[in-house]
C-alpha cells in the first residue's frame, strides 16, 4: 500500500510516517509538507492507494485541496487528519468526497481502524456529538419532518445515560438490491457509477437511492453516510464493504 501524507507541521508528518509505516512492511508513505508538494508528487506518480489530508495547510485552504484531489485522481480515497473535530468539518469533508475523517488527537488504534474501513471500501468518521445531529439536521430539510430514526435513538439513549449505538442496518428492511445500492453510495459513487456496476438503468438506480434514503429517514447522501457511520463498525458500514451480484 502507498500512501501520501500532507502536513506542513514537519513534527506531525514525521509522526504519521512513523505511524503508518507501522502498519506493515508492505506499507510505503510519502511525505508532502504542501498543497504545492503534494500536486507535483501526484502529478509525477499517481499511483497512490491513499492520500492523508490535513485541513490547515499553509499555502491551500485544505477543503479546496480535498475538492481539487477528488476531482483530479477519483480513484485515490482522500482521509481528513485534521485538528479539528467540530462536527460541521466531518459534515462539510464527507459532503466534499472525503471517505474518512480522523481528529487528530484520535488513538492509533482509530486511526488504524479508520484505515482499514477506508481501504475496504468504506467510509469511516469519529462518533459523532448530539450537537452533530443537529448540525445534520440543519444541512438540509429533514425527510418526513424528523430527524433520522436512528438518531432519533441515539437522543433517547443519550438522555437516559446509556451508550450511544444505533439500530442495526438489518432493521431498515432494504431489498438485496438496495442493500447494493447502499453499499456503493457509502464510497462515494455518483448514480452513473452505481449504475454501471450494477448493470441498472440510471433511473433505477435513482427510486433505489430514493428507497434507501427514506429507509433511513434522511434527505442527502451526506446524511445517509452520516447516519450509517454511527452504528457499530462491524454491524454497520464494515456489513456494506462488497455489494452482492
Amino acid at each position: 500500500m502507498k500512501v501520501l501524507l500532507i502536513d506542513d507541521h514537519p513534527l506531525i508528518l514525521s509522526a504519521l510516517k512513523t505511524v503508518i509505516q507501522g502498519l506493515g512492511d508492505h506499507v510505503s508513505v510519502v511525505g508532502a509538507a504542501s498543497a504545492a508538494e503534494a500536486r507535483g508528487v501526484l502529478a509525477a506518480d499517481p499511483d497512490f492507494d491513499l492520500v492523508l489530508l490535513d485541513l490547515a495547510l499553509g499555502d491551500a485552504h485544505g477543503f479546496d485541496v480535498l475538492t481539487e484531489f477528488r476531482a483530479q485522481y477519483p480513484a485515490v480515497p482522500v482521509v481528513v487528519v485534521s485538528a479539528s473535530d467540530r462536527s460541521s468539518d466531518v459534515i462539510h469533508a464527507v459532503d466534499l468526497g472525503a471517505m474518512g475523517f480522523v481528529p487528530k488527537r484520535a488513538s492509533n488504534d482509530i486511526l488504524f481502524e479508520a484505515l482499514n474501513v477506508v481501504m475496504s471500501g468504506g467510509i469511516y468518521v469519529p462518533p459523532m456529538t448530539l450537537r452533530s445531529f443537529d448540525e445534520i439536521g440543519a444541512s438540509a430539510p429533514a425527510a418526513a419532518g424528523s430527524v433520522p430514526q436512528a438518531l432519533n435513538v441515539v437522543r433517547e439513549q443519550a438522555e437516559a445515560g446509556e451508550v450511544q449505538k444505533t439500530p442495526p442496518l438489518a432493521s431498515l428492511g432494504l431489498t438485496p438490491r438496495q442493500t447494493d445500492v447502499l453499499a456503493l453510495l457509502l464510497q462515494g459513487k455518483p448514480n452513473k457509477l452505481i449504475a454501471r456496476d450494477l448493470n441498472l438503468s440510471v433511473e433505477t438506480v435513482k427510486d433505489h437511492v430514493a428507497a434507501v434514503l427514506r429507509a433511513l429517514n434522511v434527505s442527502s447522501r451526506t446524511q445517509a453516510v452520516l447516519a450509517v457511520s454511527q452504528m457499530t463498525h462491524q454491524g454497520g458500514i464494515n456489513a456494506w464493504r462488497n455489494p452482492s451480484r
